[in-house]
């Protein structure tokens, strides 16, 4: 499927749900079944590309959560109205889009999140994405014991910091720690030529979590050209490894990187290899 082709997607296929955590209500997009699964968009919101994503992990055997965190839900948005979504969630209080060695507050929020997925579907844990401004979100989630499976994809902020990590260093050395005690990894996903998740960002991570970091940098090359407006106009170079910039046919660069991040996901959730894809 070409990338620019997709419209406005109506997310019917899901059911909405309005979800109150932490005295804050916000609305999450549910489908499938099995152990759940948070989808975390990027910008400018749940675009068709997002949910198309969403539904592959459906797909796989999972439980769907997708939370709305900004931007019109199901919406192509166009060059200004997503420059808009980008420029209010900047100067939003739930994310810290420009400071470095300190979470968003919109973490304690999806922590909780977790929490009520994995007493919801059950299973050994949660597994989680986030995409550009929410990719670094997945490994601040891992201070919450149901998360299992943090995969972060072109993390972005610290926006102004290409080696700044968004995460505070007490809790990052907590997320150490747990994974070095109980055995567990990070999948991370990069263009090389990015402009707004580098290599400076994924070497602070290696650092930082040693090999529990696993990092995989796809050429640039490998990403579809064929973008909406939003990116056309502001992202400049290749960027949304699974959404965006993919490239639906087999043996593609983008479409490996989707599969091993379902494996992954199935692998750590225990769900059966017979499962979806």
């Amino acid at each position: 499927m070409i990338a620019g082709s997709l419209g406005d997607d109506t997310l019917e296929d899901f059911e909405r749900r309005e979800v109150t955590l932490e005295g804050v209500a916000r609305t999450v997009y549910v489908a499938g079944a099995g152990p759940a699964v948070i989808v975390m968009a990027e910008m400018p919101g749940i675009s068709p590309h997002v949910a198309r994503f969403a539904r592959w992990v459906r797909e796989a055997g999972f439980t769907v959560y997708m939370p709305s965190l900004f931007g019109r839900d199901g919406a192509l948005a166009s060059a200004d109205e997503g420059a808009d979504v980008f420029r209010r969630a900047c100067i939003s209080a739930c994310f810290n889009a420009l400071k470095r060695d300190a979470s968003s507050p919109v973490t304690q929020w999806l922590r909780a999140l977790a929490r009520l997925a994995h007493g919801q579907c059950g299973g050994p844990g949660v597994g989680a994405i986030g995409m550009c401004f929410t990719g670094n979100f997945a490994l601040t989630m891992m201070l919450e014991p149901a998360m299992l499976a943090p995969v972060l994809a072109q993390p972005s902020l610290p926006l102004d910091d290409p080696g700044g990590l968004e995460i505070a260093p007490e809790e990052l050395a907590a997320v150490r720690r747990r994974l070095d005690r109980e055995d567990l990894t990070v999948l991370a996903y990069r263009f090389a030529g990015d402009h707004f998740c580098r290599a400076e960002r994924f070497a602070a991570y290696a650092q930082a979590l040693g090999d529990r970091f696993i990092e995989r940098t796809l050429p640039d090359s490998a990403a579809n050209p064929d973008v909406p407006p939003f990116f056309a106009r502001y992202v400049s170079t290749p960027h949304s490894v699974v959404t965006v910039h993919l490239i639906d046919q087999a043996g593609q660069p983008t479409i490996e990187a989707r599969d091993e991040i379902l494996a992954f996901f199935r692998q750590r959730l225990a769900v059966g290899a017979a499962a979806g894809r």
